[in-house]
């Protein structure tokens, strides 16, 4: 039983499939013991094997048994641990927001401890464009929905350095997806920085994100560490979702 569950969990997201000799190598196992256990887990429809290579992958039974573990951690339940987590490292608010529409809303708020605070309600709602959480949001979202939001959408500014210019949010959106956080330098209110990642549930897909906000002169993204630590802890928030795909 022991083998069975040690060969099972040798495959992931990067070892898709195996052969038995490589199988058995990785696993310090006889080829034959391998042979034997993927044979019977292939019966099962745990496995099954590549007819062109010869390899073996993970069975619908096992897709089957993915779908029924709860995802289940709900998301209010997934985040709070780690918004306090990531609080308390940084010393600054931390909330968490879901997109509705062309509008994020504030779902989850964690003060920062500083005498000099940021007070945001939950339920809260701001314009997508103009906050981190919101540009983590749709940056991250399937091409089809961004689209359908950003189609005739006339955009408004809160501050003189919020994006009003569709290329340009287009342009800060790129730059999000391919340094994997936003950020929100004085557009929603002059003085207030924030930084932001996706969270993902267990299929893979944004379900919120998370973003770490505090006064301009004591938050600075890049210098403090606060872009990574805010996708460690996105990161981990997705986990307890059941994302298993790449950080």
């Amino acid at each position: 039983m022991t083998n069975a569950v040690r060969l099972l969990k040798a495959f992931s997201s990067t070892n898709l499939e195996w052969g038995v000799t490589d199988l058995a190598r990785h696993l310090e196992l006889s080829k034959s013991t391998v042979h034997r256990l993927l044979a019977t887990l292939a019966e099962e429809g745990m496995l099954e094997q590549n007819a062109e290579t010869g390899r073996y992958r993970l069975g619908l039974v096992m897709f089957d048994l993915a779908a029924a573990v709860p995802t289940q951690l709900d998301l209010h339940e997934a985040v709070l641990s780690p918004m306090s987590d990531l609080r308390n490292k940084t010393g600054e608010t931390v909330q968490v927001a879901v997109l509705d529409g062309r509008e994020v809303v504030y779902i989850e708020r964690l003060d920062s401890p500083n005498t000099l605070r940021m007070f945001l309600e939950i339920g809260r709602r701001n314009e997508a464009n103009v906050s981190g959480t919101g540009k983590a949001l749709m940056a991250f979202a399937p091409r089809d929905q961004l689209e359908r939001i950003l189609d005739g959408w006339t955009l408004t500014g809160r501050t003189e350095h919020s994006i009003v210019s569709m290329t340009e949010l287009r342009a800060e959106l790129d730059r999000t997806r391919r340094r994997g956080y936003a950020e929100n330098r004085h557009e929603s209110e002059i003085g207030v920085v924030s930084v932001a990642a996706p969270i993902r549930d267990g299929g893979g897909r944004v379900v919120a994100a998370m973003s770490v906000a505090g006064p301009a002169d004591r938050v600075d993204p890049v210098r403090q560490g606060l872009a990574r630590a805010t996708m460690e802890t996105a990161a981990l928030a997705s986990r307890r979702l059941g994302y298993r795909g790449a950080a």
